[in-house]
């Protein structure tokens, strides 16, 4: 099987990654890319998400660790 990488980013940050021909998943708040990544995480073939570091850092810390314990997909934040 082979896994697909995901971008979570806010809108202003989508352009950037749009013009690099990556298609991001938009979040505009903590809260946004907290529901966005559930959605993520019901997908498969989700192997690793690159997330915001703004919108990590602002996800609950229960769903930090819980992101932390997982295998897949790996959560990372840039």
């Amino acid at each position: 099987m082979s896994y697909a990488v995901r971008i979570m980013c806010r809108p202003e940050v989508a352009a950037g990654f749009l013009l690099a021909g990556l298609a991001p998943v938009e979040a505009g708040t903590p809260d946004d890319a907290a529901r966005q990544l559930g959605t993520l995480l019901e997908h498969p073939e989700t192997g690793v998400v690159l997330i915001e570091d703004t919108l990590y850092q602002g996800l609950p810390e229960d769903l930090q660790r819980r992101l932390a314990r997982r295998a897949l997909p790996i959560v990372v934040p840039l």
